[in-house]
């Protein structure tokens, strides 16, 4: 079928078609950029990972660990050192563990305690009942460094010891030193990563030697810009940033900005064989893919944006830091990339030239196939792709308990194994202890309460300072456990009672469990309003009320069966050993404000060609035309996501992997198949209660849609 390009200078694109426009926009960029690369450098000295920034200030254990960093001492990191030997404790095992101990308290003076009392010999470290273990805790300031500048030292200085003697270094500050290790450099770590895998399916895409080079140049311009924006609104507003967000950041912004570079370049070849003047045929690629482009956005920014209704501290800051960044990237490939687009011409093509002609040979290629199948098979295509989706799902079924603390890690580190053997022989502290602050004057009383708590192994009063007494608990249970938790309850209901005492009860579980109670209150609250947020914006871009109903159940039915599949394989596969508490919020809210992008590209496209074509010609075009930009989006999107599979974190791992698979489900099954053949069993009331939907309608031009199964003129 041959359709007649329109000369280059009918449809006048106005001023945006001058000469000069592209250089401008250039050159501000290049103004923009050398204020924000300094800033950007920045970002990193404003992220932080401490319960204190990320809890809520309303939580308990929020409220422990601010009191208990404003006492005198309460600056310290805890250390615990477990030295053991299979065959039992020898003398001069006793010795060395002495000589360290006493080492170390001189290197990080002042304050060393043992943690269960000291053995009859007055010696520092306590000896195991089964004489195989010693242990002994060290209190170090942080005034000496953070715990991953600490953890290293200390192992180092307790090298010199017995053939066969083993130590494990664990404790809160061991595990804080061994997971911020794991973020030492994530953020380059995502950046490089991520480019390379960005390259890659860019030159693979487009086949060019030279093409490539302008997304990744304008998508990292809007990374550095984005990091630069971050870092004003933490400084300016306070924002909480943790290391998984700032990666999160890098990710979203080139994901969601290489898309929208698909899509443009999309346009811009289409519209290259209709104008002669390239200027011209970018103001008409803009003019057809920004509508799309900047409804995506919105989606995206709308959703990003429902988390700051979230009360933990990291989930709502990821809503500003999110949408600052998907902003930077709408803002740079759509000023930024075209005018280098422009600038450079049609050579930028090489090999692929799109050529002017004033006749062009439209072929109908795969994704025209795939719509004809469609069109004839529609309930075989509509209850096949649910049934997929369904038997996905059925994984949901599997181990969703949340993760524990201890499991985060993909190699468990010395601090996760030290904890085990401190179990093995040292049953009464082989829990993280709680801490208990309560006033002086109750302190017997609620000591004697703790002690007679259920799961409680051992309850030591510490030091007394600041018109509080702080109480030392240990449970029976091991860390992060559903029974370790119920304990952490039972004490708190316990020393609540005591009137007077103002006794509140935190510690590192305790902090995780309010962190899993907090984000299971923000799911109930944040997953509605997304969900009503995106119905909105998909109504207003479509206007219409059932197109949005039913793009949004099905990307709803899309999470569901990639959360399932997901956590089949974390399960059966990979073996992790649960889903961290994060992770089904996190996932949810990218895969709906992502997922329905891809929706609201070939829906907008849809209704675009319905006013001309009908709702069933108009469909099969939309998918002819923006299946193979979509598709290449969809797996460049979960390239960059997959990037997290390659850190040693479960958590970040768990989110790229769902969120990479639920983007390929999205793009090569939901939109591609799914969608289309819901649209083609609905009809036109698809668009209902638009003018669309009625057949006597008469549209802008004298125009009226076909019915639904009347084939247009153009192909008759």
């Amino acid at each position: 079928m041959a359709v007649n390009a329109a000369p280059s200078g009918q449809a006048p694109a106005g001023r945006l078609a001058g000469r000069w426009v592209p250089w401008l926009v250039i050159g501000l960029w290049l103004v923009l950029a050398a204020g924000m690369v300094p800033l950007s450098g920045k970002l990193s000295s404003v992220t932080t990972d401490s319960a204190v920034d990320t809890l809520p200030a309303s939580a308990e254990s929020t409220k422990v660990a601010a009191l208990d960093d404003s006492l005198p001492g309460g600056d310290n990191n805890t250390f615990v050192f477990v030295y053991h030997r299979a065959g039992g404790m020898t003398d001069a095992d006793r010795a060395t563990v002495e000589r360290h101990y006493d080492t170390l308290a001189k290197r990080y003076p002042p304050k060393a305690t043992a943690a269960a009392g000291e053995d009859d010999e007055g010696s520092p470290a306590s000896l195991s009942t089964d004489r195989k273990a010693m242990m002994f805790t060290l209190e170090v300031s942080t005034a000496y460094g953070a715990p991953e500048e600490i953890v290293g030292p200390l192992r180092d200085a307790a090298k010199d010891r017995p053939s066969g003697l083993e130590l494990d270094v664990t404790g809160p500050g061991a595990i804080d030193g061994d997971m911020d290790a794991v973020f030492d450099g994530i953020d380059v770590q995502v950046l490089l990563t991520t480019i390379v895998v960005v390259t890659l399916l860019l030159i693979l895409t487009y086949r060019s030697p030279v093409l490539w080079i302008i997304p990744l140049v304008a998508v990292g311009a809007a990374a550095l810009t984005s990091m630069g924006t971050v870092y004003l609104l933490v400084k300016g507003f306070g924002i909480v940033v943790n290391d998984q967000n700032s990666a999160l950041l890098t990710i979203l912004v080139f994901g969601v900005g290489t898309d929208y570079a698909l899509l443009l370049i999309a346009r811009y070849r289409e519209a290259l064989h209709h104008h002669e003047n390239v200027r011209v045929a970018m103001v008409h690629a803009l003019r057809g893919a920004a509508p799309a482009i900047v409804a995506s956005a919105a989606t995206v920014v709308a959703g990003l944006l429902c988390l700051l209704v979230a009360d933990l501290n990291s989930t709502s800051g990821l809503g500003p830091i999110g949408a600052a960044g998907i902003l930077c990237a709408l803002v740079a490939m759509l000023t930024l990339f075209p005018a280098v687009l422009v600038v450079l011409g049609r050579r930028i093509f090489w090999p692929a030239i799109p050529r002017f002609s004033t006749a062009v040979e439209e072929k109908p290629g795969l994704w025209g196939r795939l719509g004809t199948a469609i069109s004839r098979r529609r309930w075989v295509a509509t209850l096949g792709s649910l049934g997929v989706l369904g038997v996905l799902a059925l994984g949901l079924a599997g181990n969703t308990g949340a993760l524990r603390e201890q499991d985060q890690f993909l190699s468990a580190p010395e601090s996760v194994t030290g904890f085990t053997v401190l179990r093995q022989h040292f049953p009464e502290l082989g829990g993280q202890p709680m801490t208990i602050f309560t006033r002086p004057a109750h302190q017997e009383r609620v000591l004697d309460i703790v002690k007679d708590t259920r799961g409680v192994a051992l309850a030591i009063p510490e030091q007394t300072s600041g018109g509080w007494a702080n109480i030392s608990v240990f449970p029976k249970d091991a860390p992060d456990t559903v029974a370790e938790y119920d304990t952490i309850k039972r004490v708190r209901t316990a020393v609540h009672a005591v009137s007077g005492a103002e006794a509140i009860v935190g510690g590192p579980s305790a902090e995780n469990l309010d962190t899993e109670v907090t984000t299971k209150r923000d799911e109930k609250l944040v997953i509605p309003l997304v969900l009503v947020v995106v119905l909105i914006v998909l109504g207003l871009l479509l206007r219409a009320v059932l197109a949005p109903l039913v793009l949004m159940s099905t990307v709803i039915v899309s999470f569901a069966a990639a959360f399932g599949g997901s956590v089949f394989v974390f399960d059966t596969i990979l073996g992790f050993k649960g889903v961290d508490s994060s992770v089904p919020l996190l996932a949810f809210l990218f895969l709906v404000a992502l997922g329905i992008d891809y929706n609201i590209f070939l829906a907008s496209r849809a209704r675009e060609e319905t006013v001309r074509l009908g709702t069933r010609e108009g469909m099969l075009r939309a998918l002819s035309a923006t299946g193979g930009v979509i598709t290449s989006a969809g797996l460049v999107l979960a390239a960059t996501f997959a990037v997290l599979v390659t850190l040693p974190l479960v958590m970040l791992i768990e989110v790229g992997f769902l969120v990479a698979f639920g983007v390929l489900l999205d793009a090569l099954l939901v939109r591609s198949v799914l969608v289309p053949a819901l649209t083609l069993l609905i009809g036109r009331r698809m668009w209902w209660p638009s003018r669309l939907s009625r057949p006597a309608a008469e549209l802008p031009g004298g125009q009226q849609p076909l019915a639904d199964d009347e084939e247009p003129a153009l192909q008759r």
